[in-house]
């Protein structure tokens, strides 16, 4: 049964079909967003509608409706004007996430644009924006007439939500957060896709995270996100393909914001090419230089990406990337010219620690990183722009009593020994080295449905 009003929108009776488990049409939840965004509907019947629908789900039909009318309460940015296919890229966050510094000059640099608007970090995921903050220089704070400008001139641009996209998801979501009702899977994939869509992209890949460091901890519920989201893009015409990946443990070697870009750095030059994180950014390249036209599929792709790296184009692109957003190019000539971001402390492995690395816990690192200033416990707090961890051992590697398991870095030296302990207690060791997990599990695409990435 579906509830459709005769007139104007009536909060009690849309939220007792909800309560009830009917569906609401696209002219309900459209009149419902519309009147909250305006102030008609208060905070006190919004939440409980959340609440019902947390309880009782949403329809795709239904997501797609609630998508669609985030979206129109704001700008939707046209880049009709740009040369070639732009192809957006989401994550849904994790530890040492430090994908989209590597992967969006590296895309552009295959004749892709990519037009992408990032969040800060909450919790123990970091944020994209801060980690390109501490960069010396560089400005998150585009306007949509700079952002369309960069993309058609750079092919690329990284840049915060303005308050004219989407802004009823930012009031949904700022809603959500104080009622208990974030981790519904129909509320995440709408709020994503709401700013994804007025990105002005033409496609999208989305980077799904499974596992303890993840907002997604099962792969059950990963899947169900992931297919949700591909079902929006689908109803908007905008064809999506989703990734999902390992976030059991820390991606790469770094986790906070400095460290993580001097990591992306290096990997930009080259480095590191074989590990998870390099697949990684690899396996989502792929994927998006096909749907960019850029290559026939998307393994043709990935062979692009990685002749892209080795060419050092796309380290030039991320140089540019720098540049145009007013930080300083040298950093990336020479990460190490950051005098400040030296580690002041390590952290040794324990008298136990023979053999190899068993297991590291990738939540306990994100919650480690926060301590040491990486992060933020709430929207208001500020970030230490050099914090965080570096050199950590991953499972599979050798470590002996007194080993260096991580390098911490901060601004606040007086955090260091409780987090010490915290990062020696997130690892575990064994005699033989532990099976390796694939970094991607699994890829989805409306048309095939799931396979192996």
């Amino acid at each position: 049964m579906c509830y459709d009003p005769m007139s104007d929108v009536n909060p009690v009776r849309l939220i007792a079909a909800k309560r009830d488990g009917q569906a609401l049409s696209a002219a309900d939840l459209t009149a419902f967003v519309d009147a909250y965004t305006d102030g008609s509907v208060p905070d006190y019947q919004m939440s409980a509608f959340l609440m019902a629908a947390y309880l009782n789900g949403l329809t795709d039909a239904e997501a797609a409706a609630l998508t669609d009318a985030m979206l129109r309460s704001g700008v939707h940015i046209d880049l009709s004007g740009v040369e070639g296919t732009p192809v957006g890229k989401h994550s849904t966050g994790g530890v040492g996430d430090k994908v989209s510094p590597i992967l969006v000059p590296l895309v552009a640099s295959c004749g892709v644009p990519v037009a992408k608007l990032s969040g800060r970090g909450l919790g123990h995921t970091g944020g994209t924006l801060d980690k390109l903050e501490s960069i010396p220089g560089v400005r998150v704070d585009l306007s949509v007439e700079a952002y369309r400008r960069q993309v058609a001139e750079l092919g690329l641009v990284i840049s915060g939500q303005t308050g004219d996209v989407a802004p009823a998801d930012k009031k949904l979501y700022a809603l959500r957060d104080v009622t208990a009702t974030v981790d519904a899977i129909p509320l995440i994939a709408a709020s994503i896709m709401s700013k994804k869509l007025a990105e002005g992209n033409q496609a999208l890949v989305l980077d799904v995270k499974c596992g303890r460091g993840a907002f997604m901890k099962t792969e059950a519920d990963a899947r169900t996100l992931a297919e949700t989201m591909v079902a929006i893009g689908a109803e908007h015409d905008t064809p999506a393909v989703a990734v999902m990946t390992n976030m059991d443990v820390p991606l790469g070697r770094a986790v906070g914001n400095w460290p993580e870009i001097a990591e992306s750095i290096e990997c930009l030059r080259g480095r590191h090419a074989d590990s998870a994180l390099m697949t990684i950014v690899r396996a989502l390249a792929g994927e998006m230089i096909a749907l960019g036209g850029e290559a026939d599929t998307a393994e043709a792709g990935r062979k692009r990406a990685r002749e892209a790296i080795a060419s050092g184009a796309a380290l030039e692109r991320f140089r540019r990337f720098v540049e145009a957003q007013g930080g300083d190019p040298s950093v990336v000539d020479d990460p190490s010219a950051r005098a400040d971001s030296a580690p002041v402390a390590a952290v040794w492995a324990p008298d136990d620690a023979t053999g190899y690395v068993a297991d590291l816990d990738a939540l306990a690192i994100g919650h480690a990183a926060v301590d040491l200033g990486a992060g933020r416990r709430t929207k208001e707090d500020a970030v230490d722009p050099i914090a965080g961890l570096s050199a950590l051992k991953k499972p599979g590697d050798p470590v002996a009593p007194g080993d260096a398991l991580a390098r911490l870095h901060t601004g606040t030296p007086e955090a260091v020994d409780g987090v010490r302990d915290a990062v020696r207690a997130a690892y575990t060791f064994a005699d033989a080295p532990p099976t390796p997990v694939p970094p991607v599990r699994a890829r989805y695409a409306a048309e095939a449905g799931w396979s192996d990435a």
